[in-house]
């Protein structure tokens, strides 16, 4: 699981501006929308497409579940159970990579 995790990881780090919001909450919001949203169409699930916002955490989950689809052929052996623990465990990842486990000042800076 850390293996596949790693790799997915790797993917979002080189390849995806999403994450990189300037304040805690926003990267809060992108973070579980657009993962959340990336494992329900993994998962052949509905997508809410209500509002703009989750229009836009839609796009970047499309482009997003293409990428993983054509790098990681491994993700099409998986049950649903399975990739929701995956994915999960992922936006856990990010989250630390990207709020918790950062050494940005600005994401905390109430002035800013």
């Amino acid at each position: 699981m850390k293996e596949k995790i790693a790799q997915l990881e790797d993917y979002i780090m080189k390849h995806c501006l999403w994450q990189f919001h300037s304040r805690t909450w926003d990267r809060e919001r992108q973070n579980a929308g657009v993962l959340g949203t990336t494992m329900n169409i993994l998962c052949d699930e509905p997508v809410a497409n209500e509002t703009r916002e989750d229009r836009c955490y839609w796009v970047d989950a499309v482009c997003l579940a293409d990428a993983f689809k054509s790098r990681y052929s491994w993700l099409a052996e998986m049950d649903k159970a399975a990739m929701k623990t995956l994915m999960q465990a992922l936006k856990e990842r990010i989250d630390h990579l990207t709020i918790s486990g950062s050494l940005n000042k600005e994401l905390t800076d109430k002035q800013y």
